[in-house]
């Protein structure tokens, strides 16, 4: 799966002179917690989060309603944002840009495409729309794991059984596992129940289990 399937493609900017009480409403009125920001022509320069605008403190001296009310007259986008902004591009793998925003530390990566932004991806939207449908969280069908059976030419003796016993594949993916040291092979399929399945797989010599999702 590529980026360009998973990113945001509406992406809500705003400039460096942007005031922070503007930048904040814009957050909280779109339900986002981070803003690219982008110089007159468009190109990114800068990344502004709720977290630091909300962190903004005054300095000591003069009273403090007065300190905060010149602070945020005061203080506009450009002076707060993050500079060295992540990015990916479009055509980049997911893979990649989890890679990319785990070394870096960060929950959101900015798409760019020859110096243009046309998304944006954070570590949510790979939840939603890559590690929930593959653990199945709220999909329907049914889920077996066979122990070592993501190995060459059991994997392709488990999938031929199941085609013939005509039962639709949702999801089927290979993972090593810690515990039993083998390849196993986890099938989401189009149906409640898996144990006819099972019992057949059990008879061809595998370790095979419905689980519960």
């Amino acid at each position: 799966m590529l980026v360009i399937d998973v990113m945001t493609k509406d992406v809500v900017t705003v400039k460096k002179d942007t005031p922070v009480l503007d930048a904040l409403k814009i957050m909280l009125d779109k339900n986002i917690r981070r803003l690219p920001v982008v110089s007159e022509r468009g190109k990114l320069i800068g990344m502004v989060t709720q977290r630091r605008l909300e962190g903004l403190k005054p300095k000591s001296g003069a009273p403090l309603l007065w300190q905060i009310g010149n602070l945020v007259a005061r203080t506009t986008v450009g002076d707060v944002m993050r500079k060295q902004v992540i990015t990916i591009r479009p055509m980049d793998t997911i893979e990649s840009a989890v890679a990319k925003a785990q070394a870096a530390k960060v929950g959101t990566l900015v798409v760019v495409e020859e110096g243009e932004i046309v998304g944006i991806v954070s570590t949510n939207d790979v939840f939603y729309r890559v590690v929930n449908p593959t653990l199945g969280i709220g999909e329907t069908g049914a889920r077996i794991v066979i122990v070592g059976g993501g190995e060459g030419k059991k994997m392709e003796q488990i999938i031929s059984t199941i085609n013939k016993m005509g039962i639709p594949i949702k999801i089927t993916w290979a993972i090593y596992s810690p515990t039993n040291k083998k390849n196993n092979l986890v099938v989401h399929l189009e149906t409640d129940d898996a144990q006819p399945l099972v019992k057949e797989l059990t008879r061809q010599g595998f370790e095979a289990r419905q689980v519960v999702r």
